[in-house]
C-alpha cells in the first residue's frame, strides 16, 4: 500500500493506482501533489517527475527542501519546459528533458528508462509518479491526444505498480473535458479555496474516502 503521508493522513492506496489532483489555480495542488512523492522519498520509494510546467532544476530544489537533510530514495525529472525555452541544457542523473509537452513518445521512454534504472541499480521496486501539469498538456494538444497519451501512461503506472499523480486546473477546462479524463483515474484528490483563505482537499474513488478537511 502507499500512504499519501501528512496532506491526507491515513489514507492509503493500492499499488498500481493513479490520481488524479484538481482544483482551482493557488490552491496548494503542486505542493500537496510533490508532498505525497516526498513522503514515499523517505522511505526509499523511487521518485519519478514530469513536469510541463516548472523547470526540471526547480522541481528538484522544491523536492530537496521537502526532504530536509534526509537521503531520500531516487529521483528522476523528466523536463519538458527548458528544451521548448530555448534552453540547452545537459541532461544529469537525475533530469532528461523532452523537446516540449508535445513529445509523449520522449516523455513516456524517459519514464520507461527511469523505471528500469531505478530497478537495476537501486533495487526500488517502489516508485512515485507525478505528472505536473495536464492542463498544460490540453495547452498544446486536443483532448483526444491527451487522452490517449494518459490511457498508456496510467497504464504504465498500473503495470510497474506504481503509485501516479496528476494534477490538472479543473476551472481552466469544460466539463466535458474534466468528466472524460476523469474516466482514467481510480480516484480524485479535489482541492478548493476555504473561507478562511487557506485550501481544503477531500478524497474519493479509492479505499478510503474522507470529508472536506483543511489542507495542512
Amino acid at each position: 500500500m502507499y500512504g499519501l503521508g501528512e496532506v491526507c493522513p491515513g489514507v492509503e492506496v493500492e499499488p498500481g493506482t493513479n490520481l488524479l489532483v484538481a482544483g482551482p489555480p493557488m490552491t496548494g495542488k503542486r505542493n500537496l501533489a510533490l508532498e505525497v512523492l516526498a513522503h514515499g522519498s523517505r522511505r526509499g520509494d523511487g521518485s519519478i517527475v514530469v513536469t510541463t510546467k516548472d523547470g526540471g532544476e526547480d522541481v528538484r530544489a522544491t523536492l530537496r527542501e521537502m526532504l530536509g537533510r534526509e537521503e531520500g530514495g531516487p529521483l528522476g525529472i523528466v523536463d519538458c519546459v527548458s528544451k521548448q525555452q530555448g534552453m540547452n541544457p545537459s541532461p544529469s542523473d537525475d533530469i532528461k528533458y523532452a523537446s516540449s509537452p508535445v513529445d509523449m513518445t520522449g516523455i513516456g521512454i524517459q519514464l520507461s528508462e527511469y523505471l528500469q534504472e531505478f530497478y537495476k541499480s537501486r533495487g526500488v521496486q517502489r516508485n512515485r509518479i507525478l505528472l505536473h501539469s495536464l492542463s498544460t498538456l490540453l495547452m498544446y494538444s486536443n483532448l483526444q491526444t491527451v487522452f490517449r497519451f494518459l490511457h498508456v501512461f496510467t497504464g504504465r503506472v498500473q503495470s510497474a505498480d506504481a503509485l501516479g499523480v496528476f494534477v490538472i486546473d479543473s476551472t481552466a477546462h469544460d466539463q466535458q473535458t474534466m468528466s472524460t479524463l476523469k474516466q482514467l483515474f481510480d480516484g480524485q484528490i479535489e482541492v478548493r479555496e476555504a473561507e478562511d483563505g487557506g485550501s481544503e482537499l477531500q478524497v474519493t474513488g479509492v479505499g478510503t474516502e474522507t470529508d472536506w478537511r483543511p489542507m495542512p
